[in-house]
């Protein structure tokens, strides 16, 4: 068994794994978990209900250790930004009590590899540099390069908006470089965002490596019985406060359902996510069209779909509901942008589709033609077989910190 010692700085509580980070560390740290490591996860709270995930976590994982700070409200948050000249998104997960913390383990611990699961937690630890040992590896997970969002926000926004997001992008990117400069090693979840953060950091000194996200085959997994694809019961899914997933929603709204019901009048589309924005909300009085809000379990909505579809005009990293419905066997259609990072090929077990009429086509197609419905999701479930297990995903990140797969992670 190993006997490393992994800190985790965590902007959010990684508990339950529903969305994109949390998923993503939650899994990394069941990894390390069950080849023999312990570990710790210091992280930010805002809520009586993130304090119940840390004490979920703990429970699901009993030798890791989650402690927790609350931070001061949002408004505050927001004006300390301003105030001290920092990212908006640093000064959101800033907490005074994380850092004594911190430094306090680092202080009495001997702390193996210390991992941030976001560019806003980096000043953590150039506050703690006189406390860190030359041994303990800092490791940021970038997952996706947030500067890069921030600016593709600027870029679709309207003049006043677009003034605070590109402060934003250019405030992050000072992040960026520092930890390019100053930490041990830095991951991306796809090898697209991988190059793109050696081209825009020629000077970095750190390791960069490619780290994917896997799937829990126990999680998603496809329908028992056969479907029936006609007519098209399209499914999204994600976040729906979160502006890439709402700017998608509402682009194929506007530009592809009208034909889809003209088409196939008994078809359907359904949008399952918690905090579905107005705009959202308001689609659920169209005919046809199902606003879940937030549910407890996912894959029935996998299940009783026949397409997903992933519209991104703006996207960064790599989409995990595309994995998830892939893992399901629904046959995906997506934009360029949303596929990028994914190892998969057009017309093989995805369908790139960038324009509303080809959205339809790619509709019709799969629907229409049972034989091509069939390879897709065959291609698609082998791929996920091949390529996507949590275990396969994170070697990369076992082995930078020196970590011997026991065998027992999924």
């Amino acid at each position: 068994m190993n006997d490393l010692n992994i800190v985790y700085l965590a902007h959010r509580v990684p508990y339950p794994p529903n969305k994109g980070e949390k998923l993503r560390t939650y899994h990394q740290i069941k990894d390390f978990v069950a080849n023999g490591a312990q570990v710790t996860v210091l992280c930010t709270v805002e809520t009586d209900l993130d304090i119940a995930y840390c004490e979920q976590l703990e429970r699901t994982h009993p030798v890791c250790q989650v402690r927790y700070h609350r931070v001061s409200s949002r408004l505050i948050r927001y004006f300390r930004a301003f105030v001290v000249n920092c990212a908006i998104s640093e000064s959101f997960f800033y907490s005074s009590q994380l850092l004594k913390d911190l430094q306090g383990i680092l202080s009495t611990t001997s702390v193996d590899a210390i991992i941030c699961t976001a560019s806003s937690m980096a000043p953590y630890i150039e506050k703690s540099r006189r406390y860190l040992p030359s041994r303990t590896l800092t490791i940021m997970d970038f997952m996706d390069l947030d500067s890069y969002k921030w600016q593709q926000y600027a870029d679709h926004a309207g003049l006043v908006m677009a003034s605070v997001y590109q402060r934003e992008a250019e405030k992050v990117a000072a992040l960026e470089k520092a930890v390019a400069e100053r930490f041990d090693a830095a991951l991306l979840v796809a090898e697209p965002e991988t190059a793109l953060f050696r081209a825009s950091q020629p000077q970095a000194k750190c390791r960069i490596l490619t780290v994917g996200n896997g799937i829990d085959g126990h999680e998603f997994s496809p329908a028992v019985s056969p479907m029936e694809i006609e007519p098209p019961c399209v499914l999204f899914v994600g976040v729906m406060d979160y502006a890439p997933n709402v700017d998608a929603v509402l682009w194929f709204y506007e530009h592809v359902w009208a034909a889809v019901r003209r088409r196939w009048p008994g078809a359907t589309f359904t949008i399952a996510g918690m905090n579905p924005t107005p705009a959202i909300q308001a689609l659920a009085r169209e005919e046809g069209i199902s606003v879940t809000g937030y549910v407890d379990e996912i894959l029935p909505y996998f299940h009783q779909s026949t397409l997903f579809v992933a519209p991104f005009r703006i996207a960064r990293g790599l989409q995990n509901k595309i994995l998830q419905a892939m893992a399901c066997g629904l046959p995906v259609i997506a934009t360029t942008v949303g596929a990028e990072g994914i190892a998969a090929d057009d017309s093989v077990d995805i369908l790139i589709a960038d324009s509303a009429e080809r959205f339809l086509q790619t509709i019709e197609a799969l629907t229409t033609h049972p034989l091509r419905y069939a390879a897709v999701r065959r291609e698609a479930l082998a791929t996920i077989r091949r390529v996507y297990s949590w275990r396969r995903q994170l070697a990369p990140l076992r082995e930078l910190i020196g970590l011997e797969a026991s065998g027992a992670s999924a």
